[in-house]
């Protein structure tokens, strides 16, 4: 690898460089993975100075009242977290600021893979583009150090190439087999080929017409919001003062007296929650904002040229029956050339990305055209069996990707995701566009940029081979221990185990009494979902303030399904209101909050445009006559529209119980014009848009259809949401 000098005022474009040729010689050795997969470097062990991370009390207290830091990061993204790891590892004073949430941003909204890049590799082979060559290859080394220091949230992931036709099955297996060869030590596990037969069995769902076999080839995959958490927990536990919801309102100046020149000396922060600032002076200020990378620069230079094009991801996630349980699917040429990966995660099945220029926003919307996209490209395929729906988008999101490149460049596919470094006049260090995977190589490239540039006394790097939080002590049975010590149900177990690794233990304590004779304790804050009420309590020493924080980063509610995510809000807001003494007044604005966060960012909004007043009703004569004898079936008077008393006597009828509530939100899911009472007009509308997969998982439609096949038998209507599609 080329070594890029670091020269005041010039944009650096790093490939792991620095890295390799600072710090090496300290690594005694190296450890092996217990599944087989990878060498890391090892590196020395040292404790951290706090057992747990201080309380965002005590770090705004440290902020306030620390003369001068070694180094100030501004940014809480998996970068400007890294940042941060890697300063405060190597001796050096370290705070770090976020404006919103740890994780808030882009690296909460990726594909949640750890991943080299096959198709950077690709276009460094074609293009003979060695700094592509040398991205990839960082890449997959920063894999393999990933899968090590966080276990608990990592995992090898066999991802599946299906091949149409007979030419491309020895073109993209001599590609594959070149990406385990870049791999060298840090391969996970030799790619393969699959016959037809072979990969229909390891994926049933595969379009299976013209198919003339499969390569499987080895990613990472993980969680990436709790990833990006447990990196900045780490940072506090070895002492940085991290402090999220704390914004940087100007940056501070002061002048050399030896040579008249301003250079940056800290910011000016603001509480976010409580609307009080003050200064944090450093010695070093360092720029780790992603997308909002240019609005810093400008705080330092109104002149400063951008750097940064942004481009727009959106993913959607749908039911866990889309994919097999632990095999992922690569389209790698779509329609129009972009890539799409198919993706088994949380148990779900995640599909993404698009890859479109877009405006910087702090709010990020997925829009219906991406979602249809996403949707086209995964009917392409899946088997005709399947039947692809628009209802059974369970979550969407928007991600922003801070791609660094020409600023007239209007083509952001072609764009490598190689990073920048980049040291202005006045000495702020700027680090901008890399990816997730390489993470930890961009902050060590960054710190050692500003150790020069400030001449900072600091030893190498450490980070290699450090433990995240949750990883040291996890093992892959921990979970047992967790079902066998405190009753939890085996379901809550994992989760709890590959969620907060070794601290698993900590949640399991604070976990409800259930009342039940199993499980003994864990109350699920809903009932689909493993995700229980001493999580949320556990949430706010890991700095959740928000309920936003508290379904989407903390629990990954929001991305997994809004639907249960809005259910689960009030209860939520309830436990943190008494755990953080909100009033009232906090919690509505709390959930008020919460639910426009779900409605416009995590795709609630598209699912209320499938079914609307406005919503054409396209059934054949003879549907619409099954579905108004149905409909009458509850509407007994003949009104022309039913209510929660229509249906409590048609359950009554065949011996069935339901609370009033629960009625009342099964109601309104359809009750288009919130009157109080659904008109066959919307039931119209609601059958045509389940036959058109725009709405799956309506529960008034599965209840009126099996109470209408079982009023003479009297069997129990099941009413649980099914799916609960977008």
């Amino acid at each position: 690898m080329a070594f890029h000098k670091v020269v005041k005022g010039t944009v650096l474009v790093g490939g792991g460089a620095l890295a390799t040729v600072l710090g090496l010689s300290q690594f005694a050795h190296y450890r092996r993975k217990q599944v087989n997969l990878a060498y890391v470097e090892a590196a020395e062990c040292f404790e951290p100075v706090n057992r747990e991370p201080p309380s965002r009390e005590a770090q705004l207290l440290t902020l306030r009242n620390t003369l001068e830091f070694d180094i100030l990061v501004i940014g809480g993204g998996a970068t400007g977290s890294g940042c941060a790891l890697d300063a405060v590892t190597r001796g050096l004073k370290t705070a770090l600021v976020e404006r919103d949430d740890f994780s808030s941003g882009t690296s909460s909204r990726s594909t949640k893979l750890i991943h080299g890049g096959v198709r950077y590799l690709q276009k460094a082979i074609m293009k003979l583009d060695i700094e592509q060559y040398r991205m990839v290859k960082e890449a997959l080394h920063e894999r393999a150090n990933l899968l090590e220091i966080a276990p608990h949230l990592s995992a090898p992931l066999p991802i599946m190439l299906p091949v149409y036709k007979w030419w491309q099955l020895p073109y993209y297996w001599v590609g594959i087999k070149l990406y385990d060869l870049v791999a060298g030590s840090n391969c996970l596990k030799s790619s393969y080929v699959l016959s037809k037969s072979r990969a229909l069995e390891h994926f049933p769902m595969l379009q299976k017409d013209r198919l003339v076999g499969a390569i499987v080839y080895y990613d990472g995959q993980h969680n990436d919001a709790r990833m990006n958490l447990a990196v900045a927990l780490t940072a506090a536990r070895y002492g940085a003062a991290t402090a999220n919801y704390m914004e940087v309102v100007s940056l501070l100046k002061k002048t050399d007296p030896e040579t008249g020149r301003e250079h940056v000396s800290g910011a000016r922060c603001k509480d976010v929650l409580t609307g009080q600032e003050f200064d944090v002076r450093a010695k070093c200020v360092i720029n780790a904002t992603g997308p909002f990378t240019d609005a810093v620069r400008k705080m330092d230079d109104k002149s400063a040229a951008a750097i940064c094009q942004p481009s727009a991801g959106v993913h959607i996630v749908m039911p866990g029956y889309y994919s097999p349980e632990s095999m992922g699917l690569l389209d790698p040429a779509t329609s129009d050339g972009r890539v799409i990966f198919f993706l088994p995660w949380q148990k779900m099945t995640i599909a993404g990305t698009t890859d479109s220029p877009t405006d910087i926003t702090h709010h990020p919307i997925p829009s219906e055209e991406d979602i249809n996209f996403i949707l086209n490209e995964v009917r392409n395929y899946l088997s005709c069996d399947v039947e692809v729906r628009r209802g059974d988008v369970l979550a969407a999101w928007s991600g922003i990707r801070p791609l660094v490149t020409d600023p007239k460049s209007a083509d952001t596919q072609s764009i490598s995701r190689n990073h920048v470094v980049d040291i202005s006049e006045s000495g702020l260090i700027t680090i901008a566009g890399g990816k997730w995977t390489t993470y930890r190589s961009m902050a060590e490239d960054t710190v050692n940029a500003a150790i020069k540039v400030h001449n900072l006394k600091a030893g190498p790097s450490r980070t290699v081979g450090l433990f995240l939080q949750g990883g040291k002590d996890w093992s892959p049975t921990l979970y047992i221990r967790l079902v066998q010590d405190y009753g939890l149900e085996s379901e809550v177990a994992q989760h709890l185990a590959a969620t907060y690794g070794d601290k698993a233990f900590e949640v399991a304590k604070m976990a409800s009494v259930t009342g039940k004779r199993w499980p003994i304790v864990g109350v699920r804050l809903v009932s689909e979902f493993p995700y229980i009420e001493a999580e949320v309590k556990y949430g706010i020493k890991e700095y959740a303030c928000t309920a936003v924080d508290m379904i989407s980063r903390r629990t990954r509610l929001a991305f997994l399904n809004v639907q249960a995510a809005e259910e689960a809000l009030p209860r939520i807001v309830e436990l943190m209101g008494r755990e953080l003494n909100w009033d009232e007044k906090k919690k509505e604005k709390e959930l008020e909050t919460a639910r426009r966060f779900l409605y416009y960012e995590m795709g609630y909004k598209s699912r209320s445009e499938q079914l609307t007043d406005r919503s054409e009703i396209s059934l054949l004569p003879s549907d619409i006559d099954r579905y108004k004898k149905r409909f009458h079936k509850f509407d007994a008077d003949q009104k022309g529209f039913i209510t929660i008393v229509d249906v409590q006597r048609v359950l009554e009828s065949i011996n069935v119980q339901m609370d009033e509530n629960t009625l009342h939100e099964i109601l309104n899911e359809v009750d288009l014009n919130k009157n109080g009472q659904v008109e066959l007009n919307e039931f119209l509308q609601l059958m045509s848009a389940i036959q058109k997969g725009r709405v799956s998982g309506s529960r008034l439609a599965i209840l009126m259809k099996t109470a209408e096949e079982n009023l003479d038998r009297r069997v129990p209507i099941p009413v649980d949401r099914s799916c609960g599609g977008l």
